[in-house]
């Protein structure tokens, strides 16, 4: 979790990440990276299973590559 947190400013994703991600929780953002980084900083549930973090929110899960800090893909919980 630490290291995550630590590496905030890392998270990135690409463009059919971004879209992925805005179909899949109904987002009206245009930065999904910055409202992906405000739902992490806000939970205390993040843990690390194999090559992947996952960030459990009271809204979504959000899964993040743990070697490149990519924003994989988030789902509602």
């Amino acid at each position: 979790m630490d290291e995550l947190i630590r590496n905030i400013g890392l998270l990135y994703t690409t463009e059919l990440g971004i879209e992925r991600i805005k179909r899949n929780l109904g987002l009206r953002t245009d930065d999904v990276v910055a409202w992906c980084r405000q739902s992490i900083l806000s939970t205390e549930n993040i843990q690390r299973r194999g090559k992947n973090w996952y960030v459990y929110t009271s809204k979504c899960v959000i899964t993040v590559n743990a070697h490149n800090y990519t924003i994989i893909t988030a789902h509602k919980d």
